[in-house]
């Protein structure tokens, strides 16, 4: 089974499916998709406009995992629901 993770030498990236205008936030768990990867099921309350849905998951991951918001940081799939969220520290 595949992994909704990469490390790497200065943390990890994590791969994030993200529903945005949802009802509150949530990370749902992990699931996989038909096709067989592997990702984190993450929800947020904020609507995809100009970037905020990437901010709230940013923050929700940060918060959830007791991390620095500086440390958390959406570098691929801005404007897709499948993102890849890299923590570092």
């Amino acid at each position: 089974m595949a992994d909704c993770y990469r490390t790497r030498s200065d943390g990890l990236d994590l791969f994030v499916r993200l529903t945005p205008k949802s009802s509150a936030d949530a990370i749902d768990g992990v699931r996989t998709a038909a096709d067989g990867s592997v990702h984190l099921a993450a929800r947020v309350r904020a609507v995809p406009d100009k970037g905020a849905a990437n901010v709230a998951l940013e923050r929700l991951l940060a918060d959830r995992l007791n991390l620095p918001k500086r440390d958390v940081s959406v570098v691929a799939g801005s404007t897709s629901r499948l993102k890849t969220v890299r923590l570092t520290g």
